[in-house]
């Protein structure tokens, strides 16, 4: 069977999604498709390669998400919009944020809808270092949500059993560690409610400082 580098990209995103990050290699891809290790090695090298491409892909199909679906001149509208829409991208896959992170983009599909955030930032006020700022620390902040996220429900709603919360309370001593106990919940369970208050945090302390006024040199 002939195949080329779309075929191979989505077959890895297939395998992610069975199997996990550590069990995806150029060999299983192979054997997915049925193809000798040397026709996979054609098209990409090596995994790192591969997940370029993965990751790009996976980018570029959620770039819809990140920008609001109506309307607004609000920046902090466009800014959680694109948390969110980043977060449900990064969720669209088993171990997504861990994939994507680290990665180089390979075509600049994605970059598009960013340019036009950035542009939509201008726009409102903000200099060409804050909207950075702001937009590279929701996406730092994603990403790191994410893979702690996956991490406890590596598939959705299934909740891995290492992070027991029922487990870990057990762990700690009443006496030595009556606020932990009370976190477990709150760190492993109800991701959506915290990732919009982590989220709400940054957006608060954006709004502020674009509120300072600006020193003249």
């Amino acid at each position: 069977m002939k195949i080329n580098r779309e075929m191979v990209t989505r077959a890895g995103l297939k395998l992610l999604n069975e199997d996990g990050l550590e069990q995806l290699t150029l060999r299983r891809l192979g054997v997915e498709l049925n193809v000798q290790a040397a026709t996979i090695y054609w098209h990409f090298k090596s995994k790192e390669e591969l997940l370029d491409e993965m990751a790009t892909t996976v980018l570029a199909e959620g770039a819809a998400d990140l920008v609001p679906a109506r309307k607004s001149s609000d920046w902090s509208v466009w800014a959680s919009t694109f948390g969110e829409g980043l977060r449900k991208t990064l969720l669209t896959y088993r171990d997504g944020a861990r994939m994507v992170a680290g990665t180089r983009l390979t075509n600049t599909e994605y970059l598009k809808t960013t340019e036009k955030i950035g542009n939509r930032m201008l726009a409102a006020g903000f200099s060409v270092r804050a909207a950075v700022v702001l937009f590279s620390t929701i996406y730092n902040y994603t990403l790191s949500f994410v893979m702690e996220e996956q991490a406890v429900f590596p598939t959705p709603g299934q909740r891995s059993p290492r992070y027991s919360v029922e487990e870990r309370n057990a762990r700690l001593d009443p006496a030595e560690f009556p606020f932990l106990r009370q976190t477990g919940t709150i760190l492993f369970d109800r991701y959506d409610r915290r990732f919009r208050e982590g989220l709400a945090l940054i957006l608060q302390g954006a709004s502020a400082s674009q509120d300072k006024p600006r020193q003249k040199k």
